[in-house]
């Protein structure tokens, strides 16, 4: 019996009270009953994994002995009937191939003609059989006679004639007494070896349900692609005329397969499709056909070969993809160096594990795709190796402004860094810079070769977002004829590529007001990273690689960061397909700065503007010293061209006369250097010194 407690509660107030309360203790739980419990312990026992696998073992190799009788008697049915050939002969002419389909019912016209003269022929087996034995027994027992009489003239015992037939006798009563000993054990055995072989073949041939399968098969991780997978997965997609075709195929579905090849980290498989079944269809199951090939969505690719009615599916091998590729040889090899007009830069690696490089040979880059999906370092790439080649220059515009490309100061002649507003009034006059350089190029006499001038602007979204406008109202941002980012990239989409001047932009998440039409459909090659939908993927490829299988949507965002599909005649592509997928190298800031360093020790040194300027009184002689830099003398040619950089409003219409009139005037005149005009930093400076000297006591006077 319990016990009651007692507390004592004293009232603080006056008058002072002491109260006593009587707290019972809690009753005891109710006893469990004990069907309760039982029912517990059972449904643990049900449920519990040992117990489902146990019962999955139990089932699958019961399954196994079903199945393998099926395949068996289906086996023996193919060789007694002509099943085989009429399943080989609808698969004929469900993919149009009449030839082939002539020629199975011509096999299996010869098959039906065998087996006819086969049943012929038993109708007379028992009588010829019979005079067969007849004559067999008779020969062999007038040989065994004879052996008698020449044993008994041998021994002269007459006896011996009857000795050889009653050998015979003997062993022939010995051959019953054994079968009579092993019948009765091959009788007991018998059905249980017949079951055993049954297994064996349902086992190898995994004739059971999926949910009776072990846990690693029912997953399918690394489950290899054989034609049979491939089949199914396609008559799974839910194609009502695909699954119709395969099904009067019946297992000669695999006829519409071509050979199943190794490509790189996954397998290839070209499809002819029955009639009735459109290419797109499968395409747009692109999920569902991965999930079937027991595979995740980004380890299939769906692409359209030249051949009519054909799809070619790529299939990785499960978790190929999330592996690293390696370094870049612009890291591993310090020798390499580059070659604009005939090279090609590595890239990075196709789906295939062969090397994707690109060329870059004037042609205009666009690369686009979501934030934080290694756009920067993906066209920072080709940059770096396209500055190996001395004879590259290099306008570089950073609308982010966070340093991706701050070690190309003292390579680029121009680079501007910030995201401002201000910093898209400097890249968009650096832009018109290099259209001004464009129009002198162009009215250049016929035949002059000029050295590539790549304009490279990342984050270009920001320039055509810009809301600013100048001081006659034309807005910097925009697409329309007004605006001025959007007039200069096009103006050099239009002629830059005849006289070498290249526009490379970076953008993200590709929409018609941050990346007008004419921008993106005025670039040669076109690459883009994940994207959200299939909208932006034709924005960023176009239709022609979208409708061909390109589709960049179905990247993952951040797995698949670095992964891009690219659109473009520099880039080896499969033959009918109209892209392919790189995974880019990654080439982080400290590997990007040893390139650029190796790339500037190739020059004489440049000096790097981070600003455009814009004024009305300057001094010549002090901008020409300024582009001069550290180098002891500069080209000519390549003084304009830094001059125009550094500002176009001033200098963008010299001309050769203009410049030496200018140095001529100032005693500071070009000369020849290795049979090339040239200006003298010495020179330059000198003269500056004599002008700041004469105006200084110009100023005393």
């Amino acid at each position: 019996m319990s016990e009651n407690v007692v507390h004592l509660h004293k009232n603080t107030d006056p008058p002072a009270v002491t109260t006593l309360t009587v707290v019972p203790d809690p009753a005891p739980p109710a006893p469990v009953p004990l069907w309760v419990r039982s029912g517990r312990a059972v449904k643990t026992a049900v449920t519990h994994e040992n117990t489902r696998t146990t019962a999955r073992a139990v089932a699958r190799h019961s399954l196994y002995v079903a199945g393998g009788a099926r395949i068996v008697a289906r086996r023996t049915w193919d060789g007694k009937t002509a099943a085989r050939y009429e399943r080989f002969m609808r698969a004929a002419e469900a993919a149009g191939n009449m030839d082939a389909a002539m020629e199975w019912e011509e096999r299996a016209q010869r098959f039906r003609d065998a087996r006819h003269r086969r049943r012929m022929d038993l109708l007379h087996s028992p009588l010829d059989a019979a005079k067969g034995v007849a004559v067999g027994a008779g020969m062999g027992i007038g040989a065994l006679v004879a052996l008698g009489v020449v044993m008994a003239i041998a021994n002269h015992d007459v006896t011996d004639v009857i000795t050889p037939i009653a050998a015979v006798i003997e062993f022939i009563n010995l051959l019953i007494t054994i079968v009579q000993v092993v019948w009765g054990p091959l009788v007991t055995l018998g059905p249980f070896l017949a079951l055993l072989a049954l297994w064996a073949v349902g086992s190898k041939q995994q004739a059971a349900p999926a949910w009776a399968m072990p846990a690693n098969v029912r997953n399918g991780e690394g489950e290899p692609i054989t034609p049979s997978i491939v089949v199914k997965a396609l008559r799974d997609l839910g194609v009502s005329a695909l699954a119709k075709a395969i099904k009067e195929m019946g297992d000669a579905g695999a006829s519409m397969l071509g050979p199943i090849r190794i490509a790189g980290c996954g397998v290839e498989v070209d499809v002819t499709l029955p009639s009735g079944v459109a290419t797109n269809e499968v395409q747009a199951k692109r999920r569902k056909l991965a999930e079937n090939l027991s595979r995740h969505e980004h380890e299939v690719f769906v692409t359209i070969p030249q051949a009519a009615r054909t799809v070619r599916l790529w299939v990785a091998d499960s978790g190929a993809l999330d592996e690293p590729i390696g370094p870049s040889p612009l890291v591993t090899d310090e020798t390499m160096t580059a070659d604009y007009a005939k090279g090609r830069a590595p890239w990075g690696q196709d789906l295939r594990g062969d090397a994707a490089s690109l060329s870059l040979y004037q042609r205009h880059l666009l690369i686009t795709g979501l934030s934080n999906q290694g756009k920067t370092v993906a066209l920072r790439s080709l940059a770096l190796w396209v500055a190996l080649d001395r004879s590259v220059q290099f306008l570089m515009g950073d609308l982010k402004g966070v340093g991706d490309w701050a070690m190309f100061d003292g390579l680029a002649s121009t680079l501007i860094q910030g995201p401002t507003d201000e910093h898209v009034m400097q890249v968009t006059q650096m832009v018109e810079g290099a259209v001004e350089e464009m129009n002198r190029r162009i009215q250049a006499p016929p035949g002059t070769v000029f050295p590539p001038l790549i304009v490279v602007v990342d984050e270009a979204q920001v320039a055509f977002m810009c809301p600013a406008v100048d001081e006659d109202k034309r807005p910097y941002g925009g697409s329309k004829a007004t605006s001025r980012y959007f007039m200069a990239v096009r103006k050099i989409h239009n002629q830059g590529r005849a006289v070498n001047v290249l526009m490379w932009q970076g953008t993200q998440d590709p929409t018609d007001q941050n990346l007008p039409k004419l921008v993106r459909e005025g670039a040669h090659t076109r690459a883009s990273l994940a994207l959200g939908t299939e909208s932006q993927a034709r924005m960023a490829l176009g239709d022609k690689a979208v409708d061909g299988g390109a589709a960049p949507n179905m990247l993952r965002p951040g797995l698949d960061r670095g992964t891009l599909v690219v659109a473009s005649d520099g880039i080896t592509i499969p033959a009918g397909q109209a892209s392919i997928t790189v995974r880019t190298y990654l080439i982080d800031d400290d590997g990007a700065t040893a390139i650029t360093d190796r790339a500037k020790a190739l020059r004489d040194g440049v000096t790097t503007l981070h600003a455009v300027e814009t004024g009305e009184q300057r001094d010549p002689l002090a901008d020409i010293l300024t582009v001069l830099g550290d180098a002891s003398r500069v080209l000519t040619a390549d003084v304009l061209k830094r001059l125009t950089t550094l500002n176009a409003d001033a200098y963008g219409r010299w001309t050769p006369g203009d410049l030496k009139r200018v140095l001529e005037d100032a005693g500071a005149e070009p000369y020849k250097s290795d049979g090339r005009m040239v200006v003298g930093r010495d020179r330059v400076a000198r003269a500056l010194t004599n002008q700041s000297s004469q105006g200084s006591a110009s100023a005393d006077e």
